[in-house]
């Protein structure tokens, strides 16, 4: 019981600690927004002062406490079966933490009350944001409802969890998951289907078509918003390879980005060069310099390893970045203010330069890309480069060139960073200096492993996961950083291979789950 106790001491203060977090940074009022429109209640009142969405908020801690009361009731698989341990591991994960919350209620209510605005330090901590947190009651009364609130969710989750746990749920959906799978696929007609020749070729051409008949039917806010998925897709691609099949680190990958950017900018916009060449030429000179700048930064740097080559990385993409932002380039560059009017892609006397457009040249970009990467990653080059990655050492000793190799990952991830760059600049009619950050790389990079590393599949749904769902959730834009931080701690503890793996990361990860003893199994939930 007292290793019971103490692991819901532990529960209750990290979620203490997340909850009073939250706050802070005014996700409680954002989760609450959310929650009312998924549940589609409008400006409801319940009773003198307390609204729908103060309701709400009330839901989202209960949620988040239920969730503190399951850690806290986590337990040996000998005492699966203690109902009383469980729910004293929940009870007490919910005790402390509504006792953390409830003193940070009282004591933002007591500030109030002086008339000490926290949002002079704390910017989301806005006046209406105190209010809805104090659910307009005085500060002892939200403090005593705050408490009560989470110490019987705890409670709550501590049962939940018993319970689920006892049955054994995930596996019994797994399991169902599984024979309804092989009921539809073991279906005679389907099996029949498949073992056509033309049932591929006719899935595919069927999915061609919805690709080139959806940007004919999406608005322009929707035809913008899936280009920029697209072009995460070639910039996923792209640092698939370096990071997912030679596995090199490159933090530094929106420098190549950059140079794409940068190069059709200057050849094709009236200034500050006054070039005005067709994109079409400036579009494979992006490209190639592009990969030029990837072997010029490969052939010093790439006899590191792991987090040294990844300090090297991200410090040349910041050299391109101050550079670009530089007042003594300002002459040849635009320096902070970037460059206008960049020039669009053309056919014989029209420009295209509309959305549907732009989107129907990312699609053309993304299947040549799938294309060669495919044919690359089923060639001797790519199983050099997963040789390299699985153990350089070996992989030198089997006769692999391992510098030139790298050298090829690291040009060819770079070209498709800058075919990337010349689509997004040319599409935009603008770049600058602020639109490559390191962000840039931390998201191609978040694409990559939220995905599934190696995985073309798994880059695509990434990106789409990273990048398309925050365009639909407007509210969470502020808590991007946080929400990638949390998304990938969560896929390396629940589905570290990624959304989609390639077959060799699965066949690893079954082969690591194999291969444990016996008694090292993770907690039971």
């Amino acid at each position: 019981m007292k290793k019971q106790i103490f692991t819901g001491l532990q529960a209750g203060f990290v979620f203490g600690i997340i909850t009073s977090f939250l706050f802070l940074i005014g996700f409680t009022g954002t989760a609450a927004q959310l929650l009312q429109k998924t549940l589609q209640d409008g400006a409801i009142q319940f009773g003198p002062g307390l609204t729908s969405l103060m309701l709400n908020m009330l839901l989202f801690l209960g949620l988040v406490g239920i969730w503190a009361g399951g850690r806290g009731s986590r337990r040996p698989e000998k005492d699966a079966d203690n109902l009383k341990q469980a729910l004293a591991g929940g009870a007490t994960a919910g005790l402390l933490h509504g006792l953390m919350v409830a003193g940070l209620a009282y004591g933002v209510g007591v500030l109030n009350q002086a008339h000490i605005h926290m949002s002079d330090y704390l910017a989301e901590v806005l006046p209406d944001a105190v209010q809805l947190f104090l659910l307009g009651l005085p500060p002892l009364q939200a403090a005593l409802l705050h408490f009560s609130l989470l110490l019987v969710s705890g409670a709550a989750g501590g049962l939940i969890a018993f319970y689920l746990g006892k049955q054994g749920w995930r596996s019994a959906l797994k399991m169902r998951w599984q024979a309804m799978r092989s009921r539809i696929e073991d279906q005679p007609k389907l099996q029949k289907m498949r073992a056509n020749r033309a049932f591929r070729p006719s899935v595919n051409a069927f999915l061609l078509l919805a690709l080139f008949v959806i940007p004919l039917v999406a608005g322009n806010y929707w035809n913008y918003t899936l280009g920029t998925v697209g072009i995460y897709v070639l910039l996923g691609l792209g640092l698939n390879i370096v990071v997912g099949l030679a596995g090199l680190l490159d933090l530094g990958y929106v420098a190549f980005f950059a140079i794409g950017a940068y190069t059709v900018a200057l050849l094709t916009a009236p200034a500050p060069q006054n070039l005005l060449w067709s994109f079409w030429v400036a579009l494979p000179i992006g490209v190639v310099l592009a990969g030029l700048a990837g072997i010029l930064l490969g052939v010093p740097v790439l006899r590191m390893r792991g987090d040294y080559l990844a300090i090297v990385t991200l410090g040349f993409g910041e050299i391109i970045r101050i550079l670009s932002k530089s007042d003594l380039l300002t002459p040849f560059n635009g320096g902070p203010k970037g460059v206008l009017d960049v020039g669009g892609p053309n056919i014989l006397t029209g420009i295209l330069s509309t959305d549907i457009t732009f989107l129907y040249i990312i699609i053309l970009a993304v299947f040549l890309i799938i294309f060669v990467t495919q044919r690359l990653q089923h060639s001797r080059i790519g199983r050099a480069w997963e040789a390299m990655r699985e153990d350089e050492t070996v992989a030198g000793a089997m006769g692999i060139n391992t510098l030139q190799h790298k050298l090829m990952a690291f040009a060819i991830g770079a070209a498709f960073a800058g075919l990337g760059g010349v689509l997004f600049a040319s599409r935009n009619q603008f770049t600058g200096p602020e639109d490559f950050n390191l962000m840039v790389s931390i998201n191609v990079l978040a694409v990559v492993i939220v995905g599934g590393m190696g995985s073309i599949p798994g880059v695509i749904a990434g990106a789409f996961v990273l990048k398309g769902l925050p365009e639909i959730l407007r509210e969470m834009e502020n808590y991007r950083v946080i929400l990638f931080g949390a998304l990938l701690v969560v896929m390396m503890l629940i589905r570290p291979e990624g959304l989609l793996p390639s077959s060799r990361r699965k066949l690893d990860q079954q082969r690591d789950q194999t291969d444990e003893p016996d008694g090292q199994e993770g907690p039971q939930q």
